[in-house]
């Protein structure tokens, strides 16, 4: 299979892993009026997932330089 097929498909399974972690009955798990160190869960938990696929996604798309 060529690289660049692999890399799109990769990103295209980060992107609905994506869509999934924000859909909104996940999202409503953490809807909660606790806190963590003053910060409100749901926050942490949105940019968690933001910052969690940013890096996926870089990963994915650097690789291993062969």
């Amino acid at each position: 299979m060529n690289r660049s097929t692999q890399t799109r498909q990769r990103l295209a399974g980060v992107t609905l892993l994506g869509s999934l972690l924000f859909f909104s009955p996940v999202l409503t798990l953490f809807d909660k009026a606790s806190e963590w160190a003053g910060i409100p869960i749901s926050y942490l938990y949105l940019f968690g997932i933001w910052l969690a696929l940013i890096l996926l996604a870089a990963w994915t798309v650097e690789g291993r330089k062969h």
